[in-house]
């Protein structure tokens, strides 16, 4: 992997950089050493025992060499890995979570967990097997939002499914279509040849959201493979509200989430419990890779420790010079 050095402040080093040079034309140009007189200095002079500046010219580039070292310090030196795209195997993913009021409830029979608590948990299992896979986040309810663009880190990506609740958007519908769309519109520059969205859902769409006919047909225009899942059941089935008595669940809308798996080349699942979710999740993590490009960012470093050693390296080398060699300096 290549190697990048930079300057975090390069203003700085500029600045710097002239004051250095400045100071070397003041040297050059105007500077005049002392002159002593002495008797008898011109029989010195034609015996060739006259004082050669060579310590003088050693000591002002040392100097010199301080200056640019302490630019560079200030300039904050940084140096890591170049940016670049690697191939890695791997497919784009999208998952669209339906966060609408419906999924608060708690019909699976092997776990008092409710719906929405079940599909974060399971979503979080299928991030951490995907290492390669840029996968995004959309959830919707009476609004449809984009939560979080696809991304190659996954620490990130849990902890915003993590931080998942009923409420985070208007809960009192489901627009299905509209996370549909909101979904394709993260993948439609997606770099991979296999892009696809996993679409969760408890229930009907409402009758604020998109045609689905429209939604569809942009999935498939731009290459984007559904794979839905109802979670729940096809069957009415009741709950007692602590208000309104006994009330019906939504049902899974079978028929709708097949049309928009099959036309778009995915499938169509029905989780019951929570083990057929995992169930679902692992039979789609079978998906076949395809290699694409994916980006991996600089990481930098401050070169702090090795520009100050060799500040100190050449002023011990000045002391030393001037104190033992060239005392009169």
């Amino acid at each position: 992997m290549l190697l990048s050095v930079r300057c975090e402040q390069p203003f700085v080093l500029a600045v710097f950089l002239l004051i250095v040079i400045a100071c070397i034309a003041l040297r050059i140009v105007w500077y005049k050493p002392p002159t002593y007189r002495y008797s008898l200095a011109h029989v010195c002079r034609a015996r060739g025992m006259m004082q050669m500046h060579a310590p003088s010219i050693f000591l002002f580039f040392i100097r010199v060499l301080i200056l640019g070292a302490l630019a560079f310090l200030i300039a904050r030196l940084q140096y890591g890995d170049s940016k670049q795209h690697i191939s890695v195997d791997g497919i784009q993913i999208v998952l669209a979570l339906d966060v609408s009021g419906s999924m608060q409830y708690q019909d699976f029979d092997d776990d008092n967990r409710s719906r929405i608590d079940v599909a974060k948990s399971e979503a979080i299992r299928f991030i951490e097997k995907r290492d390669n896979d840029a996968i995004g986040l959309v959830i919707f309810g009476n609004d449809a939002l984009s939560r979080c663009p696809l991304t190659l880190d996954k620490t990130l990506l849990k902890k915003i499914v993590e931080e998942l609740h009923l409420g985070i958007i208007d809960p009192q519908g489901t627009v299905l279509a509209r996370g549909i769309v909101a979904g394709a519109n993260r993948l439609k520059h997606a770099s991979a040849k296999s892009k696809i969205m996993i679409v969760l859902t408890d229930g009907e769409p409402s009758e604020n959201d998109l045609a689905m006919n429209d939604a569809i047909a942009i999935a498939k225009q731009l290459g984007i493979k559904l794979y839905t899942i109802g979670i729940g059941s096809e069957e009415v089935r009741y709950v007692m509200h602590p208000f309104y008595g006994r009330v019906p669940l939504p049902s899974v809308n079978k028929e709708l989430l097949t049309r928009i798996a099959r036309e778009t080349g995915g499938h169509y699942f029905l989780a019951r419990n929570a083990a057929d979710m995992r169930l679902i999740y692992d039979e789609i993590d079978k998906l076949e890779k395809t290699s694409y490009e994916a980006p991996v960012f600089t990481s930098w470093h401050d070169v702090y420790l090795p520009v100050v050693l060799c500040i100190l390296m050449l002023m011990f080398i000045e002391y030393m010079a001037t104190t033992f060699i060239w005392r009169i300096l």
